[in-house]
């Protein structure tokens, strides 16, 4: 057991710690010329949301779904859009933005569960779905960082709140393992809480930020984006 919870605690670290990367990468806004970063920064954002997508379609809808019945699936999926929807409203009324840092924890903390709970039984799905919560995390955290910074957030805060951010990963995985490896349906009900919050987000928030007049990236980086996600599947399938 202490083997592998140690495991757990290392795979969930390692995926989370590509969230400070990401932010850090943000950082550097003076590489491109201006109108190549703005069209790259869409195009992040885009793959962010295609990389979203993809753990909504491919890791938490299905991996809940099939521990609850019916019914159960969607009040919990309907249940986290709605109630992330009154968050936004209250985010909002307040002058405040949010969303990609939220829909990055409701990605990276339900699947650091996940993995924890999948460990003890096939740790090699475990080990590959580790590296693609990893891969999500890289341009989740840079949009993350660039929205804060948007917002007037210091840089310095920023990032030592991200680096704060990466110890979810194993706290989530060790509860994953000790507290809900024997309890699917608790952990089916946070994956699809999570789902309906992150689409609610990426239909409110984020989509309507990739757009860009005469630029073709931006959606092609939806699409890769999600490819990614696709690609971590079917390595796990």
């Amino acid at each position: 057991m202490a083997e592998t919870l140690t495991q757990a605690l290392l795979l969930a670290g390692m995926a989370g710690a590509t969230i400070p990367v990401g932010a850090l990468l943000a950082t550097q806004e003076k590489c491109l010329p201006g109108w190549l970063e703005d069209e790259f920064r869409h195009s992040v954002i885009a793959f962010g949301g295609g990389a979203l997508f993809s753990a909504i379609a491919l890791v938490l809808v299905p991996e809940g779904a099939d521990r609850l019945a019916p019914l159960a699936v969607l009040f919990w999926f309907v249940a986290g859009g709605a109630f992330f929807c009154c968050v936004d409203r209250a985010i909002q009324n307040r002058g405040g933005t949010g969303a990609q840092l939220m829909a990055m924890l409701l990605d990276f903390v339900p699947e650091a569960m996940a993995l924890g709970a999948l460990i003890a039984g096939d740790p090699g799905v475990a080990v590959l779905m580790a590296g693609l919560i990893a891969l999500q995390n890289l341009p989740e955290g840079f949009n993350a960082f660039r929205e804060m910074q948007d917002a007037g957030r210091r840089t310095a805060r920023i990032l030592i709140l991200f680096v704060m951010i990466v110890a979810l990963g194993p706290i989530s995985a060790w509860f994953g393992l000790t507290v809900l490896g024997d309890q699917p349906e608790v952990l089916g009900a946070i994956m699809l809480f999570a789902a309906g919050g992150i689409l609610y987000l990426l239909f409110e928030d984020i989509a309507p930020g990739v757009r860009l007049e005469r630029a073709w990236a931006p959606p092609l980086g939806a699409v890769a984006g999600f490819a990614l996600g696709l690609a971590g599947h079917l390595m796990v399938a």
